[in-house]
């Protein structure tokens, strides 16, 4: 059974919200409370699910729907679009976690420069990027970061935010200048160049 063939019954929701989760094999999905814990063979995530939303898990399959409680709800306003939203995007949160503690979530950066270089000791990054001393980044909890050559960064987790967050931290050290376009940039980056200024 494919995800796209398993959908919620509930209507009056956005399109996203309705698509249910497959829960591919060896993650394991529990459900307490409003508190959703995610584990599989790369890791583990904690998910607080908002009050206006209600998750079934039967068959290894996640659906989610707005909650069942009508008095969280406002027929106008904010509240009425908060509750067809809503479903929306805790989906897409549950299926980025699913996701990442199965298969993990990477981003890949690349040094531009001449004797630009990077290396790893154990959690620590250390970038040579043409200043005066080595610049030392130090991984978050959750988060490796790998250097298979010496002008390659590959940023991995589970959480699919945080590595995005990692990634663009690192690149913020030395962003891509627009002349030579050296720098730190992200391996599928185009880096729009400008023309050198003439006398």
């Amino acid at each position: 059974m494919s995800e796209a063939s398993v959908k919620s019954t509930t209507a009056k929701t956005s399109r996203v919200g309705r698509k249910a989760i497959m829960i591919p094999k060896g993650v394991d999905i529990k459900l307490t409370g409003n508190d959703l814990n995610i584990k599989g063979p790369k890791g583990q995530m904690h998910l607080s699910i908002h009050q206006y939303v209600s998750i079934d898990i039967e068959n290894d399959v996640i659906k989610i729907n707005p909650s069942k409680d009508k008095s969280l709800f406002t027929r106008t306003g904010s509240g009425a679009k908060l509750k067809k939203s809503i479903p929306g995007t805790v989906r897409a949160k549950i299926a980025n976690a699913v996701l990442g503690v199965s298969k993990g979530f990477e981003r890949k950066l690349v040094l531009v420069g001449v004797g630009y270089r990077a290396q790893t000791k154990g959690k620590m990054l250390s970038l040579a990027i043409g200043f005066s001393h080595p610049v030392e980044f130090h991984a978050p909890e959750g988060i490796t970061i790998e250097a298979p050559s010496l002008t390659e960064i590959v940023v991995k987790g589970v959480d699919k935010h945080l590595v995005g967050h990692t990634a663009s931290m690192i690149r913020e050290v030395r962003a891509p200048e627009p002349y030579k376009g050296k720098g730190i940039r992200y391996a599928d980056e185009m880096v729009v160049r400008k023309e050198t200024k003439k006398k």
